[in-house]
């Protein structure tokens, strides 16, 4: 989609995703964005008005953290006040960049920091977009408590289908008394009033857990998954599927774990060949380093060494510099289904491949990416099937 208007108390901005495609029907911002900036700027809401309005400009520069922001709206609205993001996403964090160039705003003046960053010592101003998952939520509180104070203002936003009961006693365990809004527009506000004493439990993350038998070179052995990452309590049935039918080669060459996760199934590729180079890829700075860790607990890294890179997929990679890529794509961006992810993905395998390099793909048999593969490579095969998943193979001419 092109950049559409959204507008806030702050002025209008004009806000696209990244990366900017004009055939993706999606918009960079939505109803739990503007319900935040509102209630930020002091709107009554329909029970009252328990926050607001809080001026961002008493916060010390940098003190106003932005968590979770998607696709940089929060950010870009209040770029004056010179904000600290934290996100876990590099597609976010690119969106953000580009959205604050788009709206002229010196991109010096707002601190991007990923998940794996320090955060700020002082945080006066908290706002954080909930996560899909509560693994995330819980692993970022637990790390900005030591940074809030009682007086910190701290305001979250989702969607309903976002905000549970169990994410309002995550605020509450860790950082204070809360309670939510009604909803407006299908979104809710949390409402948080951190009151200084210690969380109840030390932070759990990151899970680390043993593999399950029969899945080949992996069977039994350790996995580590910081918090956010896909499945991070246990193996997924679509990688377990994966991993039972891995292809078998041998000798040098370069082999890619495309949306590594974890990074469970690069590992193996690893272990089945020991001349292979694996390189591991994510957008996800939680995964990348969730996949580093598993490969240290399981290869080493001294005699072998990996790379490990968050992107876009495989545009960061030389074109035509592997000789297999191996993929199981995420078909939901947040809570949106879409396949331009999958799309990518295969497109960015195929420019990434040398002649005669194949991509392996495992999805949900109802997903037809063989529809999607013969469209880009020309062809494709059927590697293994079940009821429910099928692995794909698709070669470079």
């Amino acid at each position: 989609m092109l950049s559409t208007p959204f507008s806030t108390p702050w002025g209008e901005v004009d806000l696209t995703r990244f990366p900017e495609d004009p055939r993706d029907p999606l918009r960079a911002w939505d109803a739990a964005d503007a319900y935040l900036l509102r209630r930020l700027a002091g709107e009554p809401g329909p029970e009252g008005t328990p926050v607001g309005p809080v001026d961002p400009a008493a916060a010390a520069p940098g003190a106003l953290v932005v968590v979770g922001d998607r696709w940089g709206a929060l950010t870009t609205a209040l770029a004056a006040y010179r904000p600290t993001q934290i996100t876990d996403s590099y597609l976010a964090r690119e969106a953000t960049r580009a959205n604050l160039a788009r709206n002229g705003v010196d991109p010096e003046t707002v601190r991007l920091l990923t998940t794996r960053d320090e955060p700020p010592a002082r945080v006066d101003v908290l706002l954080v977009r909930v996560p899909k998952g509560l693994a995330l939520l819980e692993d970022q509180l637990h790390r900005l408590a030591p940074s809030v104070h009682t007086g910190t203002v701290v305001l979250g936003t989702g969607m309903t289908t976002e905000i549970h009961t169990s994410t309002l006693a995550l605020f509450e365990r860790i950082l204070g008394p809360t309670r939510t809004s009604l909803a407006e527009k299908k979104a809710r506000l949390i409402f948080c009033t951190p009151d200084g004493r210690p969380a109840a439990a030390a932070n759990p993350w990151p899970h680390t857990y043993a593999l399950p038998d029969g899945i080949g070179v992996m069977s039994g052995r350790r996995v580590v998954n910081h918090a956010g990452v896909f499945c991070a309590e246990r193996l997924d049935v679509g990688t377990r599927f994966l991993l039972g039918h891995l292809p078998e080669r041998r000798g040098p060459e370069h082999v890619v774990d495309l949306g590594c996760g974890n990074g469970v199934v690069g590992t193996a590729a690893a272990l089945a060949n020991p001349d292979a180079h694996v390189t591991f890829v994510d957008e996800s700075f939680q995964a990348v380093a969730s996949a580093e860790e598993t490969y240290r607990a399981n290869v080493d890294a001294d005699a072998r060494p990996a790379a490990f890179t968050v992107g876009d997929g495989l545009a960061s990679l030389p074109g035509a510099s592997a000789d297999l890529v191996l993929n199981n794509p995420p078909f939901h961006s947040h809570r949106a289904t879409t396949d331009g992810i999958a799309w990518r993905m295969f497109t960015g395998s195929r420019a990434a491949l040398r002649r005669g390099g194949e991509l392996w793909v495992v999805g949900n048999r109802h997903l037809g990416y063989h529809v999607k593969l013969k469209r880009i490579f020309g062809n494709c095969e059927v590697a293994a099937s079940d009821r429910k998943f099928v692995v794909l193979r698709a070669t470079r001419r």
